[in-house]
């Protein structure tokens, strides 16, 4: 039988409590520092201890994932603690599309692909000099926001571009991201897309809670003015959020654009979980800053299901289970090939 495998961060808790429920092995990827907690839940079957995250890719690492024959689940822990050709050097079977985290991870790539699926986005500033108006300035990757920061000017960039390299939290050398300033509620919209079934499932909607940008709503404007601090956009937890019904239609339609983009420009596609991001202004109308080309840790916050799997499935389904439901199906009708890379 299929075994289901992820790194020791993130969501991995969800996925392996959903691989143990559909009745399948799980294995756990874990830094020694993390031993301590991960030996806490009894539904995690093995723990392969590490130094580093780097390890999953040695040969040691390998053999147990195959002797299992496990399937790899990614997330975010992975795409920041790997490159893009180590994440691809990958021998065991990854679930999903691997070379679609290219995708994600490279800025002007991600761009290209939105843009392919239709989707509707704030424009990117190609030069400092370019600023106009309010931007927000990205890295590269899955950081979760630490590094992101706001800047009016070329001088407010260079200003806190050159405080974070002083600090430490960006480098010198490093390649960032501008794009002008989406306000607005908000709104992370996470999808499944089986391809044992071809069809879109919409799983919900959560709301990122990052620091210390949302303490500085609590600071009087006077006292915010008197600081030289720049704010950080580190992501900290997640709320859940529900739709007003009427937006759901663009909903599907913007994740069914998204799959069939993928389909066409990064084979196999877009297979598994995935997410959109973005805002809704006051029209309702939706701009996405982002996509996530695999689970991410908003999902945590439906570890029971979510309001839009009660409507989908009879039975608790977070996307941990979910995933695993789709191993085993795969696993038993012999398909496996078709969910993973």
């Amino acid at each position: 039988m299929t075994a289901i495998a992820t790194l020791g961060s993130h969501c991995s808790l969800q996925v392996l409590k959903g691989a143990k429920d559909e009745g399948l092995k799980t294995i756990l990827v874990c830094e020694k520092k993390r031993e301590k907690l991960y030996k806490r839940f009894p539904f995690i079957d093995e723990l392969i201890i590490v130094d580093s995250f780097k390890e999953v890719l040695d040969q040691k690492c390998q053999s147990i994932l195959e002797k299992n024959n496990a399937v790899l689940i990614p997330h975010g822990t992975l795409i920041a603690q790997l490159s893009s050709e180590e994440i691809e050097s990958i021998k065991t079977p990854v679930f999903g599309n691997k070379w679609i985290l290219r995708w994600e991870s490279d800025r002007n790539m991600k761009e290209k692909l939105m843009r392919e699926a239709n989707l509707p986005m704030p424009k990117a500033v190609t030069k400092p000099k370019d600023i106009e108006k309010l931007v927000i300035v990205k890295r590269q990757g899955a950081a979760g926001g630490k590094g992101y920061f706001m800047a009016a000017n070329e001088e407010d960039y260079n200003t806190k571009r050159n405080q974070l390299i002083s600090d430490g939290i960006i480098s010198k050398d490093e390649t960032l991201y501008i794009q002008e300033y989406a306000a607005g509620v908000l709104a992370y919209l996470q999808f499944f897309y089986s391809p044992l079934k071809e069809e879109l499932e919409f799983f919900g909607v959560d709301q990122r809670h990052e620091s210390d940008i949302e303490g500085l709503g609590r600071i009087p404007a006077d006292q915010q003015l008197k600081t030289n601090k720049i704010p950080s956009f580190n992501v900290i937890g997640n709320s859940p959020l529900v739709l007003r019904e009427s937006l759901l239609n663009e909903v599907y339609t913007m994740g069914e654009n998204f799959v069939n983009a993928a389909k066409r420009v990064v084979s196999p596609g877009m297979n598994g979980p995935f997410c959109i991001e973005g805002v809704y202004d006051e029209n309702a109308k939706f701009t996405s800053f982002e996509f996530s080309a695999r689970i991410v840790a908003g999902s945590n916050i439906y570890m029971d299901g979510s309001p839009y799997y009660s409507l989908l499935f009879n039975e608790t389904m977070s996307m941990g289970k979910r995933i695993a439901r789709e191993v085993k199906t795969a696993t038993e009708t012999n398909q496996l090939d078709k969910i993973t890379t």
